[in-house]
């Protein structure tokens, strides 16, 4: 097979492949075998049916058009890889001149044109700096944790007086519509002003003591009657208030593990600044990819622009909204060009993603669904979005790289140290998951939805090899 390949745009190329009659046959073969298994014919078992009677029955350009449209995509994809070049977004194909439909003699030339990914240039890392706030416990903050651990430790204890925000209540509760009762719950526990339970009860039971009731209207939430009016009857059986333990270092020492309250406040406060040195973490990406975007300047392919807005718009009802749109277009924009910059550094660090990077990630996809992590997997295989999802994993481990590169300050100037966020591919990385099949990883599927994208990658050359 022979190819050459001209550039149309910085997002656009044009395949030029000449596929000899010998590298036509593995097609040519396959295509008798699979219209063997379809064709039924008196005599023949489906599977057995040999090569003349499909000549006969079926006929050559019939196997012809079958083994060009079957093998079309195999070729571009081997065209691509051997330029160096990635193909994104949906390939155009058309057919220049077919191999003879009587003995399957002469070259088949093809053309296609695809949109690609542009060059892109990477910076020097360790000249890039950014800023994010400082990591510090404020005594508010401090308070609030120590007041939070206390919470914990509280004991409920009985009150004799009117329930106020912050207390617990035990309740009877009656709804009715139109005087009848149609639905009623005894004995619940509630914390006044949590506003988990109905709407309008905090107001209700603000200033009710033990034994005592009141009628308020609310809408109901679930049940036959969900989201109809109905009176609601609560009557408080108990009210009860947390009563918080003395914070000293009886109370270090139970809560905390630690001899003594000042200890205790030691520990709150690293738990403070671990969690700001997570938070800054997630700010020096988010300012990194920013930085990378906007310096770049990358150019976005605008099939795949123009194919991933109409998508997200359709899946919201909204393609006739005007403002939106201008939205997604800049949001889609900048998530391809960030994911382009992160695949160009992933391959030129040659990051690769381990079996246990994968499992990770699945199990952390189900943990974010409610889902078990084998059922999220099996959805995923269906889905054809394992590939994407070990794109999405090669990204975070090369903006985690990348982290560890650049230079990172606080609001108040002093150097924070990223090397728990970073990620360093000649030490943290084993051999890569091998996902079989012939993906050459050359599509890079969306972050909002990766299951299109496998569909386009069979059938978009077949749909447009027709010869000229």
């Amino acid at each position: 097979m022979k190819s050459s390949v001209e550039t149309l745009s910085p997002t656009r190329a044009k395949f030029t492949i000449t596929v000899s009659q010998e590298d036509l046959k593995p097609s040519i073969k396959h295509a008798y075998e699979h219209i063997a298994e379809q064709v039924s014919i008196p005599g023949f078992r489906k599977g057995k049916v040999p090569a003349p009677i499909i000549d006969q029955r079926v006929g050559r350009p019939a196997v012809l058009d079958h083994a060009v449209n079957e093998g079309l995509d195999s070729f571009y994809r081997k065209a691509a890889e051997e330029h160096g070049i990635v193909p994104m977004g949906r390939p155009e194909a058309n057919v220049i001149t077919l191999p003879s439909e009587t003995d399957f003699t002469g070259d088949l030339v093809v053309s296609v044109e695809v949109d690609v990914r542009p060059e892109v240039k990477l910076p020097d890392f360790s000249k890039i700096s950014v800023e994010v706030a400082a990591a510090e416990a404020t005594a508010e903050e401090l308070l609030a944790e120590m007041d939070s651990l206390r919470e914990r430790f509280g004991t409920l204890v009985t009150v004799d007086r009117p329930a106020k925000k912050g207390d617990f209540v035990s309740l009877d509760l009656v709804a009715t519509i139109g005087g009848k009762e149609i639905d009623a719950a005894n004995n619940i526990s509630y914390e006044l002003g949590s506003g988990e339970l109905i709407e309008g009860i905090d107001e209700a039971l603000d200033t009710l003591t033990a034994g005592e009731n009141t009628t308020f209207e609310s809408t109901l939430l679930g049940g036959d009657h969900e989201g109809e009016k109905a009176q609601i009857s609560v009557t408080v059986i108990t009210v009860k208030e947390r009563e918080l333990p003395v914070a000293d270092d009886d109370f270090a020492q139970v809560a905390g593990g630690v001899d003594t309250l000042a200890e205790l406040k030691e520990t709150l406060k690293s738990e403070v600044i671990s969690r700001k040195g997570q938070q800054q973490s997630r700010e020096a990406r988010t300012k990194l990819l920013e930085k990378l975007v906007a310096d770049l300047k990358i150019p976005v392919p605008q099939g795949i622009v123009d194919a991933e807005v109409n998508r997200h718009l359709e899946s919201e009802g909204r393609l006739d909204d005007d403002k939106h749109r201008a939205e997604v277009i800049e949001e889609t924009n900048t998530m391809f060009a960030q994911q382009m910059i992160l695949d160009v550094l992933a391959e030129s660090k040659k990051i690769t993603v381990g079996q246990g990077d994968l499992t990770q990630a699945i199990v952390n996809g189900a943990m974010q669904y409610g889902m078990d992590p084998n059922e999220f997997a099996q959805i995923l295989t269906q889905n054809g979005q394992i590939q994407a999802l070990v794109g999405d994993v090669a990204r975070n481990k090369a903006v985690a790289y990348a982290l560890g590169q650049i230079k990172v300050v606080d609001s108040k100037g002093k150097a924070v140290d990223m090397t728990p966020f970073s990620f360093d591919p000649e030490k943290d990385q084993g051999p890569a998951v091998d996902l079989g099949g012939d993906d050459h990883g050359h599509d890079h599927d969306h972050d909002h939805d990766h299951s299109h994208d496998a569909d386009e990658k069979k059938s978009a050359p077949k749909k447009a090899a027709k010869k000229k």
